[in-house]
């Protein structure tokens, strides 16, 4: 998935020291995140510092700092006249999922999610003050009435519903990505994450479902969401009664049919060729 990026280790602590040259730069615009990506093996590199130097007067004090991969450290300039770097451009985020290193597209899409929540918080929600970003934590506040605001994520659940050897695989109705996936669905307020399985099952497919199993987590930025990964088993009646608004098609399948998706940087591709090889939980 996109986020096991071993041997290289992410930190996210909140450490705002000042970049050098060698440290990254991170900067974005709606639905797009800014690297070089050669097409011939598909990798991408993203800008540092020392490239900008001598062209950007007051680079070494318009940063936010985000996070650390290993040793090396990652800063948001939010407005960033991107032409001071020739070769480099904006891509569609959802490139991020089929280029190398793996370690540099997960930086590029977890800032994507911090840029979106900074952009989004600069000013006060409840007085309409400018927001100021503290100097000890990852929190945004407002020095008029104090509000504090930190990032936002959102919960969703990923479900491999099962019978036997069958499983439920769908496809998203009036979205750019056209693959089969697994049901899957946000968390609503005074909800556990279990009963969200139920609520989204019963909701896109009008099926009851029992013996939940977690399988695993992923954070996805590209949604803002931290999905939680269950199988489950029906419960009765296995005929699918689709909500099509929401899907275009589900069915179910058998593990020899199971078609994967093209890239495997995502929980509910995981989670459908771990069914498809009979590993998953029971």
């Amino acid at each position: 998935m996109i986020q096991d990026i071993a041997p290289h280790t992410y930190h996210n602590e909140y450490r705002p020291v000042a970049p050098d040259g060698s440290s990254f730069v991170l900067t974005y615009e709606n639905g797009k995140s800014f690297f070089h990506k050669n097409d011939t093996d598909n990798s991408i590199t993203l800008p540092r510092f020392h490239e900008l130097e001598g062209n950007v007067s007051d680079l070494y004090k318009n940063y936010i700092y985000l996070f650390s991969i290993d040793d090396e450290r990652f800063y948001l300039i939010p407005r960033l006249d991107t032409s001071l770097l020739p070769g480099y451009e904006f891509h569609e985020n959802r490139e991020l999922r089929y280029v190398q290193p793996q370690y540099l597209a997960f930086a590029s899409i977890t800032g994507y999610q911090l840029w979106f929540w900074y952009r989004n918080r600069r000013f006060c929600g409840c007085c309409g003050f400018p927001m100021k970003h503290d100097t000890k934590e990852r929190m945004m506040y407002c020095p008029s009435c104090g509000r504090q605001e930190y990032p936002v994520l959102m919960p969703a659940v990923i479900v491999g519903i099962t019978n036997g050897d069958k499983i439920i695989c769908s496809k998203y109705e009036g979205r750019s990505f056209k693959q089969y996936a697994l049901i899957a669905g946000f968390a609503e307020i005074g909800e556990t994450i279990e009963e969200t399985v139920h609520r989204e099952v019963m909701e896109e497919v009008g099926l009851k479902v029992k013996n939940l199993r977690y399988y695993k987590s992923q954070p996805w930025s590209f949604s803002g969401t931290l999905l939680f990964g269950f199988f489950c088993d029906v419960d009765g009646d296995d005929t699918l009664t689709v909500d099509h608004e929401e899907l275009s098609t589900a069915q179910w399948f058998e593990r020899d049919e199971i078609i994967g998706q093209d890239t495997d940087s995502s929980l509910t591709n995981e989670m459908m060729m771990v069914f498809a090889a009979g590993k998953e939980p029971k």
